[in-house]
């Protein structure tokens, strides 16, 4: 993953359910555009949709490729579903709570529920629903060549399971997915 759209793992319960979280900031550029100021209208940063989706698909990608030790390439197949009923803003926090519905050789799905923490509320409200298909790479690839290497959790990847308490496995083999569950 290039791109991380969560900022930490805070629970895991394998082969079951992973959430994670995403601090929204005024600091990333692309509020900065979504919804920038235009004529008498001021400026109404909020964290798009889209974006809400990727930190949700990579949440329950974690979630689906934990159950291989991340040896096989998950990729995200389907959207399912998105229903995101509720804008997310600077100052806010989402958590992505994911469960495996759906588990078998040749992918998995999953159904998420996004939720946003509101330090003006104190309180988390429902954002959304999102449900999603992956696929193993690498049994689905129907005669495509990939890389032996593992491109889809990369090394930022390895850094952010780390950070909740996951430890690498041997060179190779991908993260080992014994981890303290919260």
């Amino acid at each position: 993953m290039r791109w991380m759209w969560i900022d930490k793992v805070t629970a895991f319960e394998p082969r079951k359910r992973l959430v994670a979280v995403k601090n929204v900031s005024l600091a990333e550029e692309h509020l900065h555009q979504h919804f920038a100021a235009e004529g008498a209208l001021p400026a109404c940063p909020v964290m798009p949709n889209s974006l809400i989706l990727e930190g949700m698909a990579q949440t329950a990608g974690i979630l689906v490729g934990s159950v291989h030790d991340f040896r096989e390439k998950v990729v995200l197949a389907k959207v399912v579903s998105a229903v995101i009923e509720r804008d997310v803003n600077p100052g806010e926090t989402i958590r992505y709570d994911a469960t495996l519905e759906r588990m078998d050789d040749m992918g998995a799905s999953t159904i998420g529920i996004v939720e946003r923490y509101s330090f003006v509320d104190n309180a988390w409200a429902p954002v959304g629903r999102i449900e999603l298909m992956f696929s193993h790479l690498d049994q689905n690839r129907a005669g495509t060549e990939f890389p032996e290497e593992n491109f889809v959790f990369g090394e930022n990847f390895r850094t952010l399971l780390e950070g909740a308490g996951l430890r690498k496995a041997g060179v190779g083999a991908g993260v080992k997915a014994d981890v303290k569950a919260s």
